[in-house]
């Protein structure tokens, strides 16, 4: 119908992201709740990277189709926003991937699951600035100074 998929798809990072955060770090410090969120944080640590892929390659689509209607035209602000998006994928596909590995080694390893704990929560805390960071861009992108 005519509207970029970028605002639409972004939504679900905007959810899945913050989620996976909680869950993941709520999985490392809080061992009677590991057996309730097995499912949900293997589920969000994959959905969580899944759907900051799909904001980022809609929105590398998005300014490629922004560029060609307008050529010459500068994208600083809409670069530095992809900036964040792009460190927004990789830092949730790694937060994705110590999830899982701590889902699966649940039962296995006391040592793997401390340090795993750790890097989980260094993880969240990178992920949810870039996450913030990407959307606060955006904002101001869309909004100014509203």
């Amino acid at each position: 119908m005519g509207l970029p998929l970028h605002p639409l798809v972004i939504h679900a990072a905007v959810v899945f992201v913050p989620l996976l955060i909680l869950v993941g770090i709520g999985y490392a410090l809080v061992p009677q709740l590991r057996s309730k969120l097995d499912l949900v944080a293997g589920a969000l640590a994959i959905l969580a990277p899944l759907a900051t892929l799909a904001a980022k390659l809609s929105g590398d689509a998005f300014r490629h189709r922004m560029t060609i209607k307008a050529p010459g035209s500068s994208f600083g602000k809409i670069d530095e926003h992809s900036h964040f998006g792009t460190f927004t994928f990789y830092l949730t596909t790694l937060l994705g991937v110590l999830v899982l590995v701590m889902v699966l080694n649940r039962r296995k390893s006391m040592w793997l699951h401390g340090l795993l704990s750790v890097l989980v929560i260094a993880a969240s805390v990178a992920a949810g600035y870039y996450v913030f960071r990407a959307g606060d861009t955006a904002a101001h992108i869309v909004w100014g100074n509203f």
